[in-house]
């Protein structure tokens, strides 16, 4: 019961942020602009900062378009497949591309939050492509098992 509740609240969650995360995108030139008038450096950068959110912003929903297709295959009870291999390098390799386009705020305005960001998808990266490799090795064991049977 408790683990069903769960399954459904995270399929809800990655719901809400993909289609949430549309919408951030979307209205990214009208939010900065807004932004812009509290605080000038968002109004100074206008241009700069709208490529940068918008590139991470795609980026990031290309994270969470894997991971919501990894997730169908979890409400499948079929985890170990080769699509969930391929989706968890695809995730890594947008994590390391959101990471090296925010080395380019770097340039403009250094923050703490900036480096750990930066920080943090370079781990979500290296994260994502060594269980990738994990998942590719259980899936050549579950695929063997399958061929003994």
């Amino acid at each position: 019961m408790k683990e069903n509740f769960l399954v459904r609240a995270t399929k809800v969650l990655l719901d809400i942020m993909f289609y949430a995360g549309i919408a951030v995108i979307v209205t990214l030139p009208v939010s900065v602009r807004i932004y812009g008038q509290l605080n000038d450096y968002f109004a100074r950068y206008y241009v700069q900062l709208i490529i940068l959110f918008a590139v991470s912003g795609v980026l990031a929903e290309l994270i969470l378009y894997e991971l919501r297709r990894m997730f169908r295959t979890v409400l499948a009870n079929d985890c170990f497949v080769e699509a969930n291999v391929k989706s968890l390098d695809r995730m890594g390799t947008y994590s390391f591309l959101i990471s090296l386009v925010t080395v380019g705020r770097l340039f403009l305005y250094l923050t703490p939050a900036v480096l750990i960001i930066i920080l943090v998808f370079v781990i979500a990266g290296l994260f994502s492509k060594v269980l990738s490799r994990v998942f590719e090795r259980a899936v050549a064991y579950k695929l063997e098992n399958d061929l003994t049977i």
